[in-house]
């Protein structure tokens, strides 16, 4: 067939079947074919990549991008400008931290109203869980969007309370019931305790481990017994993974995703007061970091994306017991995670099942994750062989904060195609419904 608008052809390109020389065909926004290096079809535009690696737009499920309501701390313009930067071609933004949150229909009206016209990268939405709005979520699915997140502990805003194991059963039966989603911040308040003091040791302490695998039992627990598809939310806990394997075993509809900090970086990487290194949960030590690795490279975690969560530069200020919990890291994971995974013997074909496939999957994200006819033509140019140094001045994020300062990184992204136009810094982005 004749008549492609684009032909990007590669001796490294991503497909589901593996790594291989291939040329990929764009028609109307859309993957028309898939052909041999050199049989690469006529077209308006052709882009030969060389040896740089061409991949599918990756898929970030867990994005904070705060706007209506604390768009100072970052907003749509910004957070898709440094997610398209990133090879990031879709994001799904989380209810909270925006004012109002999105626990109603009327609050995803604001949310879609304030994302209108100001995206670079596809965008779609979470909707949240929290004490007494129950009756709204049938209400939120129908409306398209692709789950529903709630906390079991304190989620650092007010207006988004957490729900105590009682609430979150009566939430998981009501979101059972129309075969929806639901993701899980998942520490127990219990076994949580204040820092003492602003050290980092005092901080890891008071987030053990345990939090995390005693709140992610009692998710099996209510996942099982309602039917409800769960997911567990940025897994730092390497000692969350068995009882999650074992609920899978015997047909729990549960799955689990990690972050780029938690695979990059260990406890001993974070100084006196660098507090742009405070998440939660928190990063833990190296070994921890080693059984992570052990569980995605098994299958045990599904998924790698972002939990970008910024903030403006006053609110990480203090010591670990004060400072904003969040971590900035949209534009960099791509680069992070093939450092440290090329590194452990993996292929760039599994960084891109982890941070594309897998996020699309997860959360019923269609015609995206892969190249492949049908598909949309989200297609990322990444020389994976060239190194950088992380300079902050390179962010595009609104606040140029990130614990990777100064490191270096294996991977650039020399462009990004959302179906199949060049990101710029024209506003083309769509706003996705489940």
């Amino acid at each position: 067939m004749s008549g492609y608008d684009l032909v990007v052809r590669s001796r490294r390109t991503v497909l589901p079947d593996g790594e291989r020389p291939a040329a990929v065909a764009v028609r109307d926004g859309r993957i028309a074919a898939v052909t041999g290096h050199d049989d690469a079809p006529p077209a308006g535009t052709r882009v030969d990549l060389g040896e740089v690696a061409l991949l599918p737009g990756l898929v970030d499920t867990h994005v904070h991008v705060n706007e209506p309501g604390r768009t100072e701390w970052e907003g749509f313009a910004t957070a898709t400008r440094a997610a398209a930067a990133g090879g990031v071609t879709t994001i799904v933004d989380m209810p909270l931290n925006s004012l109002p949150p999105v626990t109603t229909a009327a609050a995803l009206a604001v949310k879609r109203e304030a994302a209108a016209g100001r995206c670079r990268t596809d965008v779609g939405f979470w909707g949240g869980a929290i004490p007494g709005n129950t009756p709204e979520l049938r209400a939120l699915h129908g409306l398209g969007v692709f789950g529903f997140k709630c906390f079991t502990a304190d989620s650092g805003v007010p207006e988004f309370p957490p729900l105590s194991y009682e609430e979150m059963e009566e939430a998981f039966t009501e979101i059972a019931s129309f075969d929806g989603l639901v993701i899980v911040h998942a520490e127990d308040p219990g076994s949580l305790s204040v820092p003492v003091g602003g050290a980092y040791d005092a901080f890891l302490a008071s987030r053990p481990p345990s939090a995390e695998q005693k709140a992610i039992e009692q998710v099996i627990r209510l996942a099982e017994a309602t039917g409800v598809r769960a997911h567990i939310l940025h897994l730092s806990a390497a000692d969350g993974v068995e009882p999650l394997s074992r609920a899978r075993a015997r047909g729990v509809r549960v799955s689990a995703e990690t972050c780029p900090h938690y695979l990059t970086l260990s406890a001993a990487d974070v100084r006196p007061g660098a507090t742009r290194l405070k998440c939660c949960p928190p990063i833990r030590d190296a070994a921890n970091r080693d059984g992570l690795w052990r569980a995605l490279a098994a299958g045990a975690i599904d998924c790698v994306v972002s939990d970008h969560s910024p903030c403006p530069p006053e609110l990480k200020r203090g010591g670990f017991d004060e400072a904003w919990g969040g971590i900035s890291s949209l534009q960099l994971g791509l680069p992070a995670v093939w450092t440290e995974a090329r590194g452990r013997g993996h292929a760039l074909a599994d960084v891109v099942r982890w941070m594309s496939a897998a996020p699309a999957a997860l959360a019923g994200v269609t015609g995206k994750g892969a190249i492949e006819v049908g598909n949309d033509a989200d297609l990322v140019a990444f020389a994976a062989d060239e190194t950088f140094t992380v300079d902050p001045a390179a962010l595009r994020t609104r606040h140029r904060l990130t614990p990777y300062e100064g490191r270096e990184l294996t991977g650039v992204v020399r462009a990004t195609w959302l179906r199949g136009e060049v990101v710029d810094d024209t506003p083309r982005g769509r706003l996705l419904r489940r």
